[in-house]
């Protein structure tokens, strides 16, 4: 468990987290980022389906979870195109889908029983053509007409009696605890299978709809570069793999182009570029103003009207939840909102007990920018733990900082977070935009340097522009070539 949930575990709130979203306030709801009335996708299912009835009774939970459904016609239009193409030519041409392009800057792709689909545009803003798109689509669609749903929930029901079975006769012996760890293996191994299994049907698909199956290799390399600038040491942990639900990507990458080549080399199939470019041109980057900001090292929310910043070497995970931070050091920080009486003493909610292993000497009221605060320390089971809880605006709003007991950082870092804290003036609220994706055609003379120069609110502009247009260290740009940046126009 990472520190700051263990934190949150062991405190065992007896006052209800509210997320940052609840408090925007209405003006700030732009009509931009709510789902359309009349969204262009495939969505017929089968009344008496019951996976798909299943599928539809999580779906409200789905788009609560990612941010609702993100609405852009002609972005709708482009996906639906891929779909349709490859409803063509799949397994099982009874089944119907419906897929949502989910308001998600993250990087994902998944698919539930009964022909339900969904798609981030964080995973549009990666692909760079079609081809990619139709590969991920092609994949989710092999997880449905394969069954891959409903063949893990049966084996996980029966790992579930598996496992029941054997804590009552084995208890916490040796053998008991080996045999728990065979049923964990065994589930992800199966889980490994299917994505090896939905990759192959997904190029066939895709090859056979005409597209250049050498996508999926493509995408999955992207995906591979996008999770490498995102991580703070630029290397991935190669344990991670071995209990990880998809294949390492280099495994994948390899069976992928052996699939391909069955339908000639690489160069063979369509990649509709400029169809896809077209389509995800204006697409939202990043943040939406209902959850804010994140600009480097720094968190705005408009809305809210605060801002905080974390120190270097920190990256910011923003979330309806909650903003997060991670940091050198297994160092984890936490801000969020709760409700509160406007009466009450901010020390008297840090001692009303939420707190698990509060040291109740340190609690001590203080002012922070102008703003009431209260600041206390406590520790638990390894780990240290300072709390700021602030009032401003009319709310109150917390940061947890988490360090191992060991570390000596903790109040330097806490101290910094929680001191940037401030609130954020009627100009610099108006000059917050959203980011977004621009499709560019390169001119005469310009480089990568040049055109990642033209980026704004995104740290590493450069190695962040190779990522979003899938080039290499050595690759060049030339005129004439379109490319993605990121902007606030």
């Amino acid at each position: 468990m990472k520190p700051l949930a263990r934190f949150l575990a062991l405190a065992g709130f007896a006052v209800a987290l509210a997320s940052c979203q609840m408090f925007t306030p209405p003006e700030v709801q732009e009509s931009g980022f709510q789902p359309s009335d009349k969204p262009i996708t495939v969505d017929n299912v089968g009344a008496n389906n019951k996976l798909a009835e299943l599928a539809k009774a999580q779906h409200p939970r789905i788009l609560a979870t990612y941010g609702g459904e993100y609405s852009d016609p002609k972005l709708e239009r482009m996906v639906a195109k891929v779909v349709g193409s490859l409803t063509v030519v799949s397994a099982n041409p009874t089944q119907t889908y419906r897929i949502t392009i989910l308001n998600s800057p993250n990087v994902n792709a998944f698919a539930l029983p009964g022909g339900y689909l969904y798609i981030t545009r964080g995973l549009l803003a990666l692909a760079n053509d079609s081809a990619e798109l139709a590969a991920v689509i092609a994949h989710e669609m092999g997880h449905v007409t394969a069954n891959h749903g409903l063949q893990r929930q049966q084996l996980e029901a029966e790992e579930g009696l598996a496992t029941k079975v054997v804590s009552d006769v084995l208890g916490d012996s040796p053998t008991a605890k080996a045999a728990l760890i065979r049923g964990k293996l065994r589930l992800a191994q199966f889980s490994r299978n299917q994505e090896l299994e939905a990759d192959a049907i997904g190029i066939k698909s895709i090859g056979e709809a005409g597209y250049d199956p050498f996508a999926a290799g493509r995408f999955l390399q992207s995906m591979s570069a996008y999770t490498d600038f995102r991580s703070i040491s630029g290397a991935t942990d190669a344990s991670l793999d071995f209990l990880a639900t998809h294949p390492n990507t280099p495994q994948r990458i390899d069976l992928a182009q052996r699939h391909a080549r069955q339908f000639g080399a690489p160069g063979v199939g369509t990649r509709d570029r400029d169809s896809f470019l077209a389509g995800i041109d204006g697409l939202l980057y990043g943040d939406t103003p209902e959850e804010g900001y994140v600009r480097g090292e720094t968190f705005l929310h408009p809305g809210l009207g605060v801002s905080f910043t974390v120190p270097d070497g920190f990256i910011i995970d923003n979330s309806a939840a909650a903003v997060t931070a991670t940091g050198p050091g297994d160092i984890a920080i936490r801000f969020d909102g709760v409700s509160i009486d406007k009466n009450r003493a901010l020390t008297d909610y840090i001692r009303s007990g939420w707190v698990a292993g509060l040291v109740d000497s340190s609690v001590k009221q203080e002012t922070i920018n102008g703003n009431e605060a209260a600041t206390a320390h406590a520790g638990a089971e390894g780990w240290q733990f300072d709390i700021a809880v602030i009032r401003a605006g009319g709310q109150v709003y917390r940061l947890l900082t988490a360090a191992p007991s060991a570390s000596t950082s903790l109040d330097t870092i806490a101290r910094s977070v929680s001191g940037s804290f401030r609130i954020l003036s009627a100009a610099e609220k108006a000059a917050l935009k959203p980011l977004h994706i621009r499709v560019v055609t390169v001119q005469p003379g310009q480089t990568m340097g040049s055109l990642s120069a033209q980026m704004v609110g995104v740290d590493r502009k450069l190695d962040l522009f190779r990522v979003l247009n899938a080039l290499s260290p050595g690759a060049a740009v030339s005129a004439g070539d379109k490319v993605k940046i990121v902007t606030d126009k």
